[in-house]
């Protein structure tokens, strides 16, 4: 396995990869008392490669422990990766469902297949793959071979998975089917389909389906979005639709960016012991400059987010257990004032911020600088386009998010050693960003008119 050389931008309190590369967060749920999350990972180098899957598990969604390699593909059902899928608890065992990853023979890697396959666990950290695998030996007959990333539930005395897939005609697809006992497959139908004539995706990556104040919700990760109106600029989205039954066909709404940051893709989601839905992202992109990777790691993770639904927009917030992380008060203030700055030799913060607008017309902004004061971004907050938006240093550094307008605004922001995730009016919108910086930080509030701010930034223990 490789080594990490240095710990410069290594995450103090966000899960990553001991060593090696992590994409895709995968199997996300609670089994005998942990919270347990695997993940997409190389542990030979901190570039792509054969996909394991990793593991790290908590008591508490807030300190996680590194776990043994769940799973490792080279059998003849995941010769070539373990790709993304999920994990459901059924009579006591853990059993994850994933896509085992083949390269079709004598294309030079340039055509695949692939399939879904099972393993389960007694204990939650020894897996052993099912003797009959695989599960899913193919897709439908009108489907590509991009044919991957299973999400399984239960429902109604019925196991049901769906999967992300793309049709011989280039739309991004997400397939559903039916299950009495987890081995035994049967395809239903195609659950929901990108509009040819519409900017929706000719790949449908990591699909997940679930119900949340009555609202039945398609979280996906669609390949080949095009930029418009000055979203959907990564080179890969993150969103979801919102369906609906008429009786004859699903209908589906528009497709809505779930966080507008340059690094976040891959959603996750599971219930939470009691009750809640919290989802976790790759907080990254890919061909993204990933920095860390000279120092032998790549990747890491989101917070987990709790999900909720504010009207037909899906938010998402940080989970309450995080406050378990606060060390010290690092800064208070309450105040009219125009700008507020402070510093910290910590890259390990949570900051909270109820900005009142004061002028209807005034703009309010968040700045983070490095140690020489040189911007690692900033972001604007306009009352009258009611959009945030954030400008990064680099090519390509402009993001930008709605909001609604409020008396105040409000906003959560955690930072880490290389990332930082910004959430705005209880997490109606987001910024999930990656950066590299070393030493200390240094962090402003500013409006061109006097402003009351009330500021708590807490220092953080991992």
């Amino acid at each position: 396995m490789i080594t990490v050389k240095n710990e410069r931008y290594r995450q103090k309190y966000h899960i990553m990869p001991p060593q090696g590369w992590m994409n895709d967060p995968n199997g996300v749920c609670f089994f005998k008392g942990y919270y347990h999350v695997f993940f997409q990972y190389h542990p030979d180098s901190a570039e792509w490669g054969p996909m394991h899957w990793g593991h790290a598990r908590s008591l508490d969604l807030v300190h996680w422990e590194n776990c043994p390699i769940a799973l490792t593909p080279g059998d003849s059902e995941d010769k070539d990766g373990c790709f993304s899928g999920s994990a459901v608890v059924k009579d006591d065992k853990l059993y994850l469902i994933y896509t085992g990853h083949n390269y079709l023979a004598g294309t030079k890697k340039q055509e695949v297949w692939e399939n879904q396959n099972i393993a389960i666990s007694e204990d939650g950290l020894h897996f052993q793959k099912y003797e009959k695998n695989p599960v899913i030996t193919s897709p439908p007959s009108d489907n590509s071979t991009d044919f991957r990333d299973p999400k399984v539930w239960f429902e109604d005395g019925l196991w049901y998975m769906v999967l992300g897939s793309q049709s011989k005609k280039r739309e991004g697809r997400a397939l559903l089917y039916c299950s009495k006992d987890l081995l035994d497959w049967n395809y239903l139908k195609v659950l929901a389909k990108a509009d040819l004539t519409a900017n929706e995706g000719y790949m449908w990556e990591c699909p997940d389906y679930f119900e949340l104040n009555g609202k039945k919700i398609l979280l996906l990760s669609p390949q080949g979005i095009a930029e418009e109106k000055g979203i959907f600029r990564n080179l890969h989205q993150t969103g979801y639709f919102i369906l609906s039954d008429d009786g004859n066909q699903v209908i589906k709404s528009d497709f809505y960016e779930l966080d507008s940051g340059h690094d976040f893709y891959a959603t996750q989601t599971c219930l939470t012991e009691d009750g809640r839905r919290i989802l976790f992202a790759w907080m990254d992109m890919w061909k993204a400059d990933m920095q860390e990777q000279t120092d032998g790691w790549a990747g890491t993770l989101t917070v987990p987010r709790e999900l909720r639904m504010q009207g037909n927009r899906l938010c998402t917030y940080p989970v309450a257990e995080l406050k378990a992380l606060r060390s010290e008060l690092l800064f208070t203030q309450d105040k009219f004032i125009k700008k507020t700055s402070f510093s910290s030799s910590s890259h390990a913060l949570e900051i909270n911020a109820v900005l009142d607008w004061g002028k209807a017309d005034t703009s309010i902004y968040f700045e983070l600088n490095d140690e020489e004061h040189s911007q690692i971004f900033i972001v604007e907050f306009c009352p009258t386009t009611q959009k945030a938006v954030l400008q990064r240093k680099g090519a390509d550094g402009k993001r930008q998010a709605s909001f609604s307008l409020k008396q105040q605004l409000e906003l959560k922001i955690y930072i880490d050693s290389s990332s930082a995730e910004i959430f705005i009016n209880g997490g109606e919108s987001s910024f999930s960003e990656r950066f590299y910086a070393a030493g200390k930080l240094n962090l402003e509030f500013s409006s061109e008119n006097l402003i009351k701010q009330k500021l708590d930034a807490y220092c953080l223990d991992s």
